[in-house]
């Protein structure tokens, strides 16, 4: 057996249950911190959470996209190591809360989410805006193309899919930025799901759109979001475009620090996230496509995807957790 099967065998094992624990453990977390306003600390018990869990996980983790870097996070920093360092040697991104504000203010769509592919595969992309595009799965390649006008997009994505301009609906994250993508949108008869935070939640939502009511995902949001976003459509087929925006010198020298050569760069999904690839997200709060955490008076429950991408698997876990004292 060559290290790139002893890898995947390891993937394997982390999908049994332990990734979905890690998720999991974060999402309980920040659950008991839904509406109160606080997004930091529901975000901080979040990453605690996550870490703990991430740290009983038989790999040889390095964080490559996390909190932020170093000198801006205490844990879960970009670079740090996880994992009990016995077993295969991967990359990982995460976001313990995705979606701080919609949890504080307790919306739909946040998510604790986490990614895991072999090492070296998935990109280092700093912390910076970029732009996006994205489709869901079961349409051929060159569908969509972010230096494409949005209404060429739109028309072209309707046409693949059989059904009129009308039909289709895009998600965009509802920033001042966005007011003349939301503007070119409306001119074609698309309808729009404008979301206030989350864009994580708002990629992953075009990979079913029967269940969630969303085709497309247009413009800007973080790139590390993007990373995220992008593991999940590896997993399930669908389909992504992103550029950084390094609109300033200190953004330009801190992507070229994290070994962006070219700042025009257009990455797709594979780009973004290679080889074998391991997505999870638990439901914080409810949402289109996961429930949110529920509180009994014996039990927890919790709803979770699990995505795989070199089986392309999509499971749909539903516990109920009667041990309440592992939370």
């Amino acid at each position: 057996m060559n290290m790139a099967q002893n890898i995947a065998a390891g993937l394997d094992r982390i999908l049994t249950m332990e990734v979905v624990r890690v998720t999991e453990r974060a999402a309980v977390a920040a659950a008991r911190l839904r509406g109160r306003g606080d997004e930091k600390a529901a975000d901080q018990v979040a990453v605690d959470a996550m870490r703990q869990e991430l740290n009983r996980l038989a790999i040889k983790g390095t964080v490559v996209i996390g909190e932020g870097e170093r000198d801006e996070a205490p844990m879960l920093y970009i670079g740090e190591e996880v994992g009990t360092g016995k077993g295969p040697a991967v990359d990982i991104a995460l976001d313990p809360l995705e979606g701080t504000t919609i949890c504080a203010k307790n919306l739909p769509n946040a998510l604790a989410v986490i990614a895991i592919a072999e090492k070296g595969s998935l990109l280092f992309a700093p912390d910076v805006y970029m732009d996006k595009i994205a489709i869901g799965p079961g349409y051929a390649e060159g569908i969509i193309d972010i230096d494409a006008p949005p209404a060429e997009n739109i028309a072209n994505l309707a046409k693949a899919k059989g059904v009129a301009v009308s039909d289709i609906t895009a998600c965009i994250l509802d920033r001042p930025r966005h007011a003349k993508l939301i503007d070119a949108v409306r001119a074609t008869g698309a309808a729009i799901r404008l979301i206030g935070d989350g864009d994580v939640a708002g990629v992953i939502h075009t990979t079913d759109p029967e269940e969630t009511g969303i085709d497309i995902y247009l413009g800007t949001g973080g790139a590390p979001e993007g990373v995220l976003a992008a593991a999940a459509l590896r997993c399930t087929g669908g389909q992504m475009q992103g550029r950084l925006i390094l609109d300033t010198q200190e953004k330009a020298a801190r992507a070229a620090k994290m070994g962006i050569s070219d700042p025009k760069r257009v990455y797709r999904a594979q780009d973004m996230a290679r080889g074998d690839v391991l997505f999870a997200a638990t439901g914080v709060t409810d949402g289109n496509l996961l429930d949110g955490v529920r509180f009994g008076r014996t039990f927890i429950t919790t709803h979770t995807i699990v995505l795989r991408s070199s089986s392309r698997t999509v499971r749909e876990i539903k516990a109920r957790h009667q041990d309440l004292e592992k939370f």
